[in-house]
C-alpha cells in the first residue's frame, strides 16, 4: 500500500463525515462522538493494513499469516469472528423481540466448539496447509473434492456476508444518516481493501484489537444493565416481563422457532455447521502446530461463552430500558422484528453520546473485521483450491495464483454489497442460521469422515456432499423466508425455516452409501491411504501441511 493508495482511501473515510454532518441522507441527528471514532477505527485499520502489506509477500503470508499467530492471539481471532454482526447485534435483537428463544443461537454456537475442539482441530492442522480442502482431499481424489469444498464453501462465505453486510449498512445509516445503500458500498469498499492489501495477517490484527474492544465494551453495557437493576437478574426478567407486549411469553420457548422440527434442525446446523465454516477452519493454519491449534480452540471457547452471556443480558436490558421507545414499536404497540440495532440504542442509554460513538464504532470493526475474514477464505477457496488446484492441476506458480485471489477479493466484494442490499429487511442471526446450515450439510459431513472413516471413497464424498449441497440450497429456497419473503409466492413448498436436519441426514446417508457401494480399483487405493495418513495426524508429522496425494 503505497501513498497514491492512502491518498485515494482517506476521502472514502472523510466524505460520510461531511456528508453526516450536512444532514446526510436520512436525517439523523449528528452524533460527533460517533463519527470521530469511527474515522479514528478506520484510520487505524489501514495503518494496520499499511503494516501488513509490507509483511505479506507470499502465499502463505496472504493465505495464513505464514503460521505466526501464537494459540492466545488466534483465539481471540476465532473469537472477534465469531463475535459478528450476528453475534453482537443480531442475538441481542432477537433477544429483544422474542426473549428466551433468541439463546438458542448463542448456546448452538457455542456447543459446537467441543467437536472442534476434540474431533478436528489438531489433525486439520497436521494435514491442511491453506483451506480445509486440503485435508478433505488428502487421500481422495484431488479434483472432484476441492471442487465440491470450494463450492460449498463460496455459498456459505455469501450467505454470511449478507448477514454481515446488512448489520454495516443498518450502523452506518444509524450514524451518519447515509442512505442505507450507500453504506453498504462502503462497506464492501474498504473490505476489499483490507484483504488486497493485508491479507489474513491485517485481518488477525484488526480481529484481535476488535474483539478486545467489544468484550470491554460488551462488559460495561451488561454490568450498567445489572447496576440498573440492582444486580439482581430475577428483577431484570421480571421488569422486562412488564415492559415487553409479550409478557410472561418471553420466559418460555417457542417465540421465534415456532415448531420442533424447526428447533432441532436449527440447532444441528448451529452445532455442527461450526465445523464446516472455512473461514474458521481456515486460522486453524495460521498457527505454527497442533499444540497451538488445540490452545486456539481452548480460548476461543472461554471468550465466546463469556461474550454470549453478555449478549442475553444486553438483550434483556434492551427490553427493558428501550423497548417504550415508538422507534422499536408498530402502530399496534408490538415490537418490530428484524429491527438489529437493539444494542446500539441501549448503549445510548446506558453510557450516554460517548459510549454510544464507542460502541458502534467497535460494531463497524467487528462487522469490517469478519467480512475482510469471510472475503479472504472465499479468495482462497477460488484461487487455491479451483484455480491452482483444479484447473491448473497443481502447476500455477504463486504469482499467479495471489493474482486469482485478489481478483476474486474485488468480485466477492462486488457481490456482498449486492447481497446487502437484497437482503436489507431480513434479521441478521437468522441469516447466519442459513449459512451454518450449508456448512453443517456439505463441509461437514465430508470432513470429518474424510478424517476418521476408512471406508470413504471419492465418488461417496461427491455424491454424498453434493446431495447434502443441493438440498439445503433447495429447501432454503423453497422455504418461508426466501419462496414467501423473497420471491413473494402465497405459502412456502418447504415449510420449516431450517433445512439442517434433512439435508444433513441426506448427505451422511448418501456419503455412506456411495462409498459402502464403491468396488473400483482406485476405492481400494483410497481407502489403504487412510491408515498412514491417521498415523501421520497422530504424530504430528503432517504439522508442516506437505501432504503428498
Amino acid at each position: 500500500m503505497n501513498a497514491r493508495t492512502l491518498a485515494a482511501i482517506v476521502p472514502m473515510t472523510v466524505i460520510p463525515t461531511l456528508w453526516a454532518a450536512d444532514g446526510g441522507a436520512g436525517g439523523q441527528p449528528l452524533n460527533i462522538s460517533a463519527i470521530v471514532m469511527f474515522v479514528i477505527f478506520v484510520g487505524a485499520t489501514l495503518g494496520i493494513t499499511w503494516w501488513a502489506s509490507k509483511r505479506s509477500k507470499s502465499r502463505a503470508d496472504f493465505y495464513t499469516a505464514g503460521g505466526s499467530i501464537t494459540g492466545f492471539q488466534n483465539g481471540l481471532a476465532i473469537a472477534g469472528d465469531y463475535m459478528s454482526a450476528a453475534s453482537f447485534l443480531g442475538i441481542s435483537a432477537l433477544v429483544f423481540t422474542s426473549g428466551y428463544d433468541g439463546l438458542i443461537y448463542a448456546i448452538g454456537w457455542l456447543v459446537g466448539w467441543p467437536v472442534i475442539l476434540f474431533l478436528i482441530a489438531e489433525r486439520l492442522r497436521n494435514l491442511g496447509r491453506f483451506t480445509f480442502a486440503d485435508v478433505a482431499s488428502y487421500r481422495l481424489g484431488q479434483r472432484q473434492i476441492r471442487t465440491l469444498s470450494a463450492s460449498g464453501s463460496l455459498v456459505v462465505v455469501a450467505l454470511y456476508l449478507i448477514a454481515q453486510m446488512v448489520g454495516a449498512g443498518k450502523l452506518i445509516e444509524l450514524l451518519f444518516g447515509l442512505n442505507y445503500h450507500v453504506a453498504v458500498v462502503l462497506v464492501g469498499i474498504l473490505m476489499v481493501l483490507y484483504v488486497l492489501f493485508g491479507g489474513m495477517l491485517a485481518t488477525t490484527w484488526v480481529q484481535i484489537i476488535k474483539a478486545a474492544l467489544l468484550l470491554f465494551g460488551a462488559t460495561f453495557m451488561a454490568l450498567m444493565v445489572l447496576r440498573h437493576v440492582g444486580f439482581d437478574l430475577g428483577v431484570l426478567f421480571s421488569e422486562a416481563i412488564r415492559v415487553h407486549p409479550n409478557g410472561e411469553a418471553i420466559m418460555s420457548p417457542g417465540g421465534l422457532v415456532k415448531d420442533p422440527v424447526s428447533a432441532i434442525s436449527l440447532g444441528l446446523a448451529l452445532m455442527f455447521g461450526v465445523a464446516g465454516l472455512p473461514h474458521i477452519l481456515m486460522r486453524f493454519f495460521t498457527v505454527s502446530d497442533a499444540k497451538e491449534a488445540r490452545k486456539s480452540v481452548f480460548y476461543a471457547t472461554g471468550f465466546i461463552g463469556y461474550f454470549y452471556i453478555l449478549t442475553f443480558i444486553i438483550g434483556f436490558g434492551a427490553i427493558l430500558l428501550v423497548s417504550t421507545d415508538p422507534a422499536f414499536q408498530d402502530a399496534g404497540g408490538a415490537l418490530l422484528g428484524g429491527n438489529n440495532m437493539a444494542a446500539v440504542h441501549l448503549a445510548n442509554a446506558v453510557g450516554g453520546s460517548l459510549f454510544l460513538g464507542f460502541i458502534s464504532a467497535v460494531a463497524f470493526a467487528t462487522i469490517l473485521a469478519v467480512v475482510a475474514g469471510l472475503t479472504l477464505a472465499g479468495a482462497s477457496a477460488v484461487s487455491h483450491d479451483l484455480y491452482a488446484s483444479v484447473f491448473k492441476q497443481g502447476k500455477a506458480s504463486e504469482k499467479d495464483e495471489l493474482r486469482v485471489s485478489k481478483i476474486t477479493t474485488v468480485v466477492l466484494g462486488v457481490v456482498a454489497i449486492g447481497l446487502g442490499i437484497l437482503f436489507e429487511k431480513q434479521n441478521v442471526a437468522f441469516m447466519v442460521g442459513l449459512a451454518f446450515s450449508i456448512a453443517a450439510s456439505c463441509n461437514f459431513p465430508v470432513l470429518i469422515l474424510s478424517m476418521y472413516w476408512q471406508k470413504l471413497t471419492t465418488r461417496g464424498a461427491m455424491i454424498g456432499g453434493w446431495m447434502g449441497l443441493v438440498t439445503a440450497v433447495g429447501l432454503m429456497i423453497l422455504g418461508p423466508t426466501i419462496w414467501v419473503q423473497i420471491l413473494g409466492h402465497a405459502t412456502p413448498v418447504y415449510p420449516y425455516e431450517y433445512p439442517a436436519l434433512f439435508s444433513i441426514l441426506v448427505a451422511f446417508v448418501g456419503i455412506w452409501f456411495f462409498s459402502i457401494t464403491d468396488k473400483s480399483a482406485a476405492a481400494d487405493e483410497e481407502r489403504a491411504r487412510f491408515y498412514p495418513q491417521f498415523v501421520r495426524s497422530q504424530t504430528g508429522l503432517g504439522a508442516s501441511g506437505a501432504v503428498a496425494h
